[in-house]
């Protein structure tokens, strides 16, 4: 059983319902206010984290015109959600001011959330733990980037780290670094790197071959052992995913989160809605409820429904020495009488005193087989 670890009052692991991460990303469209209304509306649908990213355009890529650059900085594919655009003006849309941070924090701790983000640089990195932000968590697309995986790791907070498009020799070696720099409380979560990504292409059984190579043991046996974690950062429509990789053993869900998708944004279309956050949040505690643990037999509630169960019964009133036959003996509900695995065995046993039609059959109304 892989253990769990505690974050600011909420608890990781196979021990709690999953935590979910309401992913703000772009979908503040420039707006603190607006970004403080999906802070507040992330709370009120029960998501028990809001995840920012923390980076400025050139701390991302360069600004390069498409003329100049062969393409190498603009976005071409004729399936992105931001065809036709240079990657520079892309993150001058979406990236979250810095002076948005603090406030946008300080609302979640007043709702009960845990506020986090996502640094791409190590000026990011430094500026968070200013905020003391008490999570991090890496991009799938920073995963191959271990001297920053190692300066987050080395604040000592607890990481998830996103491996779409992650091979698992770079898992491992990401893994590797991270509980070396010293990160003591792991969440590696399946990811697909598309935007949307269909369910076809979600491979959630990745998730317990995740658990089985990094979460069923502490990594390592020494002062720095980790304990692993994996959840799930879904990038596709609706919810069915996200309860299905609880079933897997998610133990964290990520999703994008935003107002109203008709209001635009540059994550907008495979963002969730508030209405559909509160979802997400009590199917995927379903979920969680309904793994249990391995059982058989009666559970408590169940006594009552045994009597229902068949169990042979007298079928016509019968006299002192009558003979069972398929007329008047019958496996019915309720369960008072005895088994109907007794049925052949009874066919052709009299009865020893006049019983009436109803009776459920028990051996001292028989007289036994010579």
């Amino acid at each position: 059983m892989m253990r769990g670890f505690t974050v600011a009052g909420y608890r990781i692991g196979p021990d709690a319902p999953p935590l979910i991460v309401a992913e703000m990303s772009g979908n503040h469209n420039q707006s603190l206010e607006r970004a403080l209304q999906i802070v507040e509306a992330a709370a009120k649908a029960g998501a028990h984290a809001l995840k920012l990213q923390t980076y400025t355009a050139d701390t991302m890529t360069l600004d390069v015109p498409e003329e100049t650059s062969q393409g190498e900085f603009y976005i071409d594919d004729p399936t992105s959600l931001w065809k036709g655009r240079t990657l520079y003006d892309l993150y001058c849309e979406a990236y979250t001011p810095w002076e948005w941070h603090e406030p946008i924090f300080k609302r979640c701790r007043e709702l009960g959330m845990i506020g986090f983000s996502t640094p791409f640089d190590t000026t990011a990195v430094d500026f968070l733990e200013s905020l003391q932000v008490p999570l991090y968590k890496i991009a799938s697309f920073e995963i191959t980037d271990l001297p920053l995986l190692a300066r987050v790791a080395a604040t000592g907070k607890p990481l998830i780290l996103s491996t779409g498009m992650a091979s698992v020799a770079e898992i491992d070696e990401a893994v590797q670094v991270i509980r070396d720099a010293g990160c003591q409380n792991l969440v590696l979560l399946k990811c697909t790197s598309s935007y949307p990504a269909s369910p076809a292409s979600s491979h959630l059984k990745t998730i317990p071959h995740l658990q089985s190579m990094f979460g069923t043991t502490e990594m390592g046996n020494d002062d720095k052992a980790m304990t692993v974690q994996v959840g799930l950062s879904d990038h596709t429509m609706g919810i069915g995913v996200s309860v299905a990789a609880v079933a897997l053993g998610a133990t964290v869900i990520e999703k994008h989160f935003t107002l109203c998708r008709s209001d635009g944004g540059v994550d907008a279309a495979f963002s969730l809605e508030p209405s559909e956050l509160a979802s997400l949040v009590q199917e995927t505690k379903r979920a969680w409820q309904a793994l249990g643990q391995v059982w058989y037999g009666p559970l408590h509630g169940e006594e009552t429904s045994q009597k229902h169960r068949r169990s042979l019964y007298i079928a016509a009133d019968m006299r002192t020495g009558d003979v069972l036959t398929p007329e008047n003996l019958r496996s019915i509900r309720p369960g008072l009488g005895l088994s109907p695995k007794y049925y052949d065995q009874l066919l052709g046993c009299q009865v020893l005193k006049d019983v009436a039609k109803g009776t459920p059959v028990t051996w001292d109304l028989l007289i036994p087989k010579k």
